[in-house]
């Protein structure tokens, strides 16, 4: 345990309107929230909300962590619950869809007034109902690495910001000789963001950027991207896809006669159970980066990957985002102990220095970034579909959302912080 110290297009259009509202009228990201929300004490249990893409293109990925969810409430639950109260999940399809992720959340809130909400992947969803949960006062637990340059006071993220795997897979490359680069992403925030860094990361070391490509989140169309990624020569390839695009991505990398071993690629959105969906002959000997894998050493992890099978089934993996949003209840559930409380303003004061024995290692949350200390991760993909670790950093590392430790980022976090 922890240790403390209608019909759909109508529901869009109104979920689009409602995040755009409550942009104008809510609290700037980084400060105080407007009210706090309403939580339902009333009954035996304590309602949370699970919201994840359970269709639409995301699904792949996310299907899975509301799995890992699950898993973490059902055992809490064994072990006598938070605060004597049962947890209750209400979960929530995203579909894969920013809007629909804003009037979800929305409706957790308000209508269900759970105490927390756990989800979204993307970064296009999480920026959707970050005005939701910053003008509702509510919290939001986020599991997946990200871009980083953003910090809100209604949002705990248990996933890596840009110091803690960006950075550190960029480090690595770089060791291995790499000269230049081939960026290929996803056409929305995250991969934009992220490329921005890389670039200013590349100018600091002299690592030339041979190209640049984006595809929309969703897309299966790749041939031309693969025949530009082969002509430039570079000598790796920085991989922000998100979802099922990395599928046709890397079949088409394969049908130009691209292997591992001449441009491998390095990929920050492909674990475990991508591997299984895209195929362990397809992606053997490429790159990932990560803070954890199911091959991670530790008694916590051969626990938590004993219990996740034997749940689920023997041949399900385990991944980095999965287990970030395991870790992410058991946090939760810890503050809330040391807060004695429910409430969202008395759970977020009593989370400085929170930690827990995760599957990846001690996590310790830092209460000013409300982002956690973890250890980075460089993963090759084996045969098995297994990820083996190749590399990682000497300990947890500090979050830096904002670069703050990094002069070459200056301009991109000023301009992230107006």
């Amino acid at each position: 345990m922890p240790r403390t110290r209608g019909r759909r297009l109508p529901a869009i259009l109104l979920a689009m309107l409602t995040a755009i509202a409550l942009a104008a009228c809510g609290a700037r990201t980084g400060e105080e929230s407007a009210r706090s929300a309403e939580v339902d004490t009333s009954g035996d249990t304590i309602k949370v909300g699970l919201l994840n893409s359970l269709s639409g293109t995301m699904a792949i990925s996310e299907v899975t962590v509301r799995d890992a969810l699950m898993l973490a409430i059902e055992e809490i639950n064994a072990a006598g619950g938070v605060l004597g109260r049962q947890i209750e999940p209400i979960s929530q399809d995203g579909a894969s869809d920013p809007a629909t992720f804003a009037e979800r959340s929305q409706r957790l809130i308000q209508e269900d007034q759970v105490a927390a909400v756990f989800g979204c992947w993307t970064s296009a969803s999480r920026k959707a109902v970050l005005p939701v949960f910053e003008q509702n006062g509510s919290l939001l637990f986020y599991p997946v690495q990200y871009e980083g340059l953003e910090q809100s006071p209604n949002i705990f993220y248990t996933g890596a910001t840009t110091n803690q795997q960006i950075i550190p897979a960029l480090d690595y490359l770089r060791e291995e000789g790499v000269e230049s680069l081939y960026l290929v992403g996803s056409d929305y925030v995250f991969p934009r963001t992220a490329n921005r860094i890389i670039r200013a990361y590349a100018e600091e070391y002299g690592i030339e950027i041979a190209g640049e490509d984006y595809a929309p989140l969703g897309s299966t169309e790749f041939a031309t991207i693969a025949n530009k990624v082969e002509d430039s020569g570079a000598d790796a390839v920085f991989n922000t896809l998100n979802g099922d695009s990395n599928v046709s991505f890397f079949r088409e990398y394969q049908a130009v006669g691209l292997t591992a071993e001449e441009m491998p690629v390095l990929s920050v959105s492909i674990a475990e159970e991508e591997v299984a969906g895209i195929g362990a002959e397809t992606l053997e000997g490429q790159l990932t980066a990560w803070n954890y894998y199911q091959t991670t050493e530790g008694e916590a992890n051969e626990r938590f990957v004993e219990a996740f099978q034997e749940r689920y089934g023997s041949d399900r993996p385990t991944s980095d985002p999965m287990e970030a949003a395991y870790t992410s209840v058991y946090l939760w559930a810890a503050m809330v102990e040391e807060a004695g409380s429910f409430q969202p303003d008395d759970v977020r004061a009593a989370a400085d220095g929170i930690t827990f024995d995760a599957p990846e290692g001690t996590v310790t949350v830092d209460g000013e970034t409300q982002h956690v200390h973890k250890t980075a991760r460089i993963g090759r993909i084996g045969a098995d579909g297994q990820i083996t670790e190749v590399w990682s950093s000497d300990g947890p590392i500090a979050p830096d959302p904002y670069l703050r430790a990094y002069p070459w980022a200056e301009g991109l976090a000023e301009e992230a912080a107006e």
